[in-house]
């Protein structure tokens, strides 16, 4: 029988040669009759292919003669393998079960459905026996390949797997713990709910950094502990939990985060690193006593992330145009308005990216330092040390700097010496929390900066909100309703003539949205703004007249980019006032 068997191995093997050598001469064939390359140039590839021992396809990618799309289509075609587009066929989530993670991302396959017994599975190469073979005794059925793109497939594993199937946790906890801790952990340790929720917790972290979530939110209700991640800024319910699991989620979460497991009535907070997909992420872990139990909130930050550039957060040309004009002032002081969650820290953070740091000395007061910048001198707030906003600020006039980003100013003395520091050579970059440009004036007026020093000190300012951006594969044309129509001819005078809408598709999670994107109102102090005010003018006038100067109101910027197709009508009014000035 093994005899047997071991012939009949080879002799598939030795077929399959035989059939990838006749599908060979058909490709290059194909490839010909559809026009996507010559008969001369192909007989150069098949002589650089033969000369480098490489296959034709391998040459034919990195000599650039075809895209990986149009090599998969040929053979799609070819074979007479259906193609599969992953960014607009939904996968049954019953079929994830049976095909662990981790195999999916060692073939880079992705199942997709099963019907009558045959479960149908996406690949790069369908006709590759030995995947399928190994496929076929996971899934315990028979496999229909079918084929699909390889970067398609890998994002769909992204997106649709809930986990990350046991590769090890690597967590750094930050404190000790005390002797009233310990009774608590040995507790802990003697549940049998532990081993679960490690598990779970090592599946749900890696599903949040994979659907880019900012936030995981776990909050207990009446008889549920429910799970939402905060995705381009809008919070997403993702599962519900037995409450019985509540106790030791948020004990592992405390255990994790360097916190007092014993204390459960104050609120608390902690972080760890962890290694997911090879990338390090620093996690920030709140916790608070609510009616019904223990909340947490996990921020995840990504250590390897790359810093956007400002041409990436959505500024319009005439807009990028005027701050960078800004930046290159060489002081003053330039602030960055808007609620929390509006994108500040990110402008601050691409504003300084671009600044000369090898001929002038930049230093930044953080809380927390987010992002780590070569040649940038970063320093972190620690309460507990003093060392706040304004005591860094003191001593960084004695560090000899050119430049100053203060992540936040918050209070009256950051703010006298912020400015102060605006007034004596420096430039000063930070945020306020204010509705728009013109409030963050009267904000730093609130906080004990007098007139006549503002007007001295301030070069420009920044109000910003964030939007998300219309998803890209479902993005339609519709009919808007009247309210719409009338918020769209508020802001630009006119009316709409077509609008779009994200239907939701297997790319966006159903939403109608990918991404985020800015919008901006930058305001410069004219000599008339200064003397209005100066003379004490109002809010409403002091914009009227800013407008008259150039700038450009947060609801047109908005609705500039409704009418660009980058976002929709409705998500403007979700995150803009329209006010009545």
């Amino acid at each position: 029988m093994a005899i047997s068997a071991q012939k009949k191995t080879a002799r598939g093997r030795k077929n399959g040669r035989k059939n990838q050598l006749l599908n060979r001469e058909r490709l290059e064939e194909l490839l010909v009759q559809t026009g996507m390359i010559t008969g001369d140039k192909l007989q150069a590839v098949l002589r650089t292919a033969e000369a480098d021992n490489q296959t034709v396809e391998q040459v034919l990618l990195e000599e650039g003669i075809l895209s990986s799309r149009d090599l998969v289509t040929a053979l799609s075609i070819q074979l007479k393998v259906p193609l599969i587009d992953l960014k607009r066929h939904s996968i049954s989530p019953v079929v994830l079960q049976l095909i662990p993670e981790d195999v999916a991302r060692k073939y880079n396959i992705i199942p997709l459905d099963v019907i009558a017994g045959f479960m149908s599975v996406v690949m790069e190469n369908p006709m590759d026996v030995p995947v399928v073979d190994d496929l076929s005794a996971v899934a315990k059925m028979p496999i229909v390949p079918m084929m699909g793109f390889p970067d398609d497939i890998r994002e769909a594993i992204d997106r649709k797997y809930a986990a990350g199937y046991g590769t090890g946790e690597e967590i750094v906890l930050t404190t000790s713990l005390l002797e009233e801790e310990e009774e608590e952990l040995e507790e802990f340790l003697s549940e049998e709910s532990q081993v679960p929720v490690i598990q779970f917790l090592n599946r749900l972290l890696p599903q949040a950094v994979r659907r880019r979530a900012s936030d995981i939110h776990i909050e207990p209700e009446k008889d549920r502990v429910q799970i939402r991640f905060r995705i381009d800024g809008v919070l997403q319910t993702v599962r519900s939990l037995d409450l019985n699991m509540h106790h030791a989620l948020i004990t592992r979460l405390k255990i994790m985060g360097g916190m007092n497991i014993a204390e459960r009535r104050r609120p608390q907070d902690g972080q760890c690193s962890m290694k997911i997909d090879g990338r390090d992420i620093d996690i920030r872990i709140a916790c608070g006593n609510t009616v019904h139990g223990e909340m947490a909130v996990l921020r995840i930050l990504s250590k390897s992330a790359s810093l956007l550039e400002l041409s990436d957060l959505g500024f319009l040309p005439e807009t990028i145009e005027k701050y960078q004009q800004l930046l290159k002032l060489p002081y003053g002081m330039i602030l960055i308005g808007g609620p929390t969650g509006s994108g500040k820290t990110t402008t601050l953070y691409a504003s300084i990216n671009q600044l000369d740091r090898r001929e002038r000395n930049i230093l930044t007061i953080e809380d927390p330092v987010e992002y780590h910048l070569a040649g940038i001198n970063q320093f972190q707030v620690n309460p507990k040390s003093d060392v706040t906003f304004a005591s860094s600020l003191r001593s960084f006039m004695r560090l000899d700097p050119d430049i100053i980003l203060v992540g936040e100013i918050r209070d009256v003395e950051t703010a006298k010496i912020a400015t102060q520091a605006a007034l004596t050579g420096h430039l000063m970059l930070s945020s306020v929390h204010a509705n728009d440009a013109v409030g963050i004036m009267f904000r730093m007026l609130d906080l004990g900066i007098e007139p006549y020093l503002l007007c001295s000190s301030l070069s420009g300012i920044v109000a910003q909100r964030i939007v998300r951006r219309l998803c890209p594969t479902c993005k339609v044309a519709y009919e808007p309703p009247l309210e719409e129509q009338m918020a769209y001819q508020d802001a630009l005078g006119e009316i709409p003539e077509e609008l779009h809408k994200g239907v939701g598709c297997t790319m966006c999670n159903g939403t109608g949205y990918l991404g985020q994107c800015g919008i901006f109102e930058i305001f410069t102090l004219s000599d008339e703004v200064k003397r209005m005010f100066l003379n004490g003018a109002a809010s409403p006038q002091i914009h009227a007249q800013a407008i008259k100067d150039g700038m450009v109101p947060l609801k047109h910027d908005a609705m500039l980019k409704v009418k660009q197709g980058i976002t929709t009508v409705a998500e403007v009014l979700r995150n803009v006032f329209f006010t009545s000035y």
